[in-house]
């Protein structure tokens, strides 16, 4: 798909404004879409009213929306809580008219989007699955410098670990299966995708001495999808998984909670990982960190998991193209 990327503001008194200009240089085409006031003082810029009107080099294109209020480094102001959430929608509304090519989105802060304009959606991805029509997504997060790639979906998200047996249902890892072989074809461009399924208990559950979950829930699904054609193994235990013999096996593995699969990613490559949100009708990707209050307009913020989101983002969108 043609076009620029379009990179959202995210909170203005994190680190989204700095990693705007930082990325500048990148190698990717892309336009933001905040409150000027809000980028760091000397910004070259240049303010355009559609997604890939013309810059002059080394400027970059603002697609200007108007705050409630300025912005300071690293104390949120509930009155542009929801100007960061418009933002987000103006973005969806563009790339689904065709008017863009991806949505790269820069960090929000749940807590100060539910106190300033009583956000209702567990975070970015929800909230873009409801923009989309209410559509079953799943998140990834993927590598972009270790070889073999590193590409994990959790089946579970942001749930209290105790929750996570009665939540794994047959059905949510079917779900979340499908959506990942969708999507390894149409975005990743990969046409006969090797997924690997995690077992919930350690060992996989070692034959139902350390849990039944595997063997009455997770296997006869396996069974049952590896007979459409899909590219199964598992259920695998997760501690060996993911060191790079393994990983060389499969193209994405879905694991059965938030921690079992973004601590081997986070982990093997930290700055270089990726949020790709699966099932949406359009390409999504993040940074794979957040607003960082602590670091906001001390000049110590990271571009790399931005610049490698927004290639990632291009990427994809020439794979759809």
């Amino acid at each position: 798909m043609t076009g620029r990327i379009l990179l959202t503001c995210g909170e203005p008194a994190g680190i989204g404004p700095e990693l705007a200009v930082l990325a500048l240089g990148c190698g990717v085409d892309y336009a933001w879409i905040g409150d000027p006031r809000h980028l760091p003082a000397g910004t070259p810029r240049t303010e355009i009213t559609a997604p890939n009107d013309p810059v002059p080099h080394g400027h970059l294109p603002v697609l200007r929306h108007d705050f409630a209020a300025s912005s300071t480094a690293g104390h949120p102001d509930p009155a542009n809580a929801q100007g960061v959430i418009d933002v987000i929608a103006h973005a969806v509304d563009l790339v689904m008219r065709g008017e863009a090519a991806a949505i790269t989105t820069l960090p929000i802060n749940k807590q100060a989007l539910k106190e300033g304009a009583s956000f209702r959606f567990p975070g970015h991805t929800e909230y873009l699955a409801h923009l989309a029509g209410d559509v079953p997504v799943v998140m990834m997060l993927a590598s972009t410098s270790v070889s073999p790639p590193c590409r994990v979906v959790p089946a579970t998200i942001h749930i209290p670990l105790a929750d996570v047996p009665a939540a794994l249902t047959s059905d949510l890892l079917e779900q979340a299966i499908r959506i990942t072989h969708a999507a390894m074809i149409r975005d990743f461009g990969i046409n006969a995708p090797r997924l690997a399924v995690a077992g919930l208990n350690p060992h996989a559950g070692e034959g139902g001495t350390m849990g039944r979950e595997e063997a009455e829930r997770i296997i006869p699904l396996l069974e049952r999808l590896r007979s459409e054609g899909i590219d199964l193994a598992g259920p695998l235990p997760a501690d060996t998984m993911f060191h790079a013999p393994a990983r060389a096996r499969y193209d994405a593995a879905i694991c059965a909670y938030h921690d079992q699969a973004l601590i081997p990613i986070k982990t093997l490559d930290f700055a270089g990982g990726v949020n790709v949100t699966l099932g949406l009708p359009f390409i999504r990707t993040s940074p794979d960190h957040g607003t960082a209050f602590d670091i906001a307009g001390t000049g110590r913020a990271d571009p790399d998991s931005t610049i490698a989101a927004l290639r990632m983002a291009r990427e994809m969108a020439d794979k759809t193209a």
